[in-house]
């Protein structure tokens, strides 16, 4: 008999990646059965899963009572929890959603918690970026969980990829070139480049697979640390194209972003210069499990070759 596997974000980004990888694997295929949580079960997206034979139901993400049950026979959860500033919520929701995941994970008597997490910037940078609430946010979910001692594996996903290509950070001028602008230092910030569509579904099935060696442990999800000079660099040799990087004042930079988000977004870049994105973490443990099992991550490179077709 299968054991249940309960996917939160099933028709987002990194659950929808998750689905799509179990589903796909032949062992975790006969491992798992899914079961999808989702916001609106009526969705063109949640049906889909539903056509695919995959259980969908919802759940009150205030209502510990309404988790429990949504939890009920689960074996294995992933959960990641949505930022305040992407809901426009209360500040602390994020942080009160988590724990009441938590909660019921631990009363249905799950086996495995799987949570995307983040480092805790303010205390990483020893206060000097203290607004990074969404990273802050899901360090203080893990720390949570940790606290009821839950059976559980910390993925801790990278700088998206899809960042440079849905918010357009790379930008064309009209002399063709591309220009990638920021606060940072082009040859110091290290951004640890993450394809979430792709990934994170590659770095759930080499946790799942080895649940025994990964309880309690923090793995980092990226290809690589590039820099902003790296970035570009690649970038014209895949696709052909000029391109640049132009490092702003904060202030400038600040004014090309949303007003309530702003300082949250800056702290976010600063950290990829110092201390680090994941605060000097290596990656090589992430590999080392993608490896195991046949797999390795998306490189800026293969990226870049998939979206050429953005860049003409």
């Amino acid at each position: 008999m299968s054991n249940i596997l309960t996917v939160f974000g099933a028709t987002g980004v990194q659950g929808g990646s998750v689905v799509r990888a179990v589903t796909a694997d032949s062992v975790l295929s006969k491992t798992f059965k899914i079961r999808a949580v989702t916001r609106d079960t009526s969705a063109s997206s949640a049906q889909g899963l539903v056509k695919q034979g995959i259980e969908v139901v919802t759940a009150d993400m205030n209502s510990r009572f309404s988790l429990t049950e949504a939890l009920k026979g689960t074996h294995t959860v992933f959960l990641v929890t949505l930022p305040d500033f992407v809901t426009g919520a209360a500040p602390g929701t994020e942080v009160e959603h988590g724990k009441n995941v938590a909660d019921a994970a631990k009363e249905a008597g799950v086996q495995h918690v799987v949570f995307s997490s983040l480092i805790n910037v303010t205390d990483a940078s020893n206060g000097r970026l203290p607004h990074v609430a969404h990273f802050d946010s899901k360090a203080n979910v893990e720390k949570y969980i940790r606290s009821q001692n839950l059976p559980a594996t910390f993925i801790q996903p990278g700088y998206y990829m899809t960042n440079f290509t849905n918010l357009q950070l790379l930008r064309k001028g009209d002399d063709g070139a591309y220009t990638l602008a920021g606060p940072t230092s082009a040859a110091k910030a290290q951004l640890p480049l993450f394809f979430p569509e792709s990934d994170m579904g590659k770095y759930f099935v080499a946790v799942a697979k080895n649940r025994s060696n990964v309880l309690g442990k923090q793995i980092y999800a990226a290809a690589d640390y590039y820099t902003p000079t790296r970035i570009i660099a690649e970038f014209q040799e895949v696709t052909g194209k000029k391109g640049q990087y132009v490092q702003l004042d904060q202030a400038v930079y600040k004014s090309f972003l949303p007003p309530p988000i702003a300082q949250e977004i800056l702290e976010n870049e600063l950290l990829c210069e110092e201390p680090g994105f994941y605060a000097g973490g290596s990656l090589a443990e992430g590999h080392e499990l993608l490896a195991k099992i046949g797999l390795a991550p998306t490189t800026w490179k293969d990226f870049l070759e998939s979206k050429k077709e953005l860049f003409v």
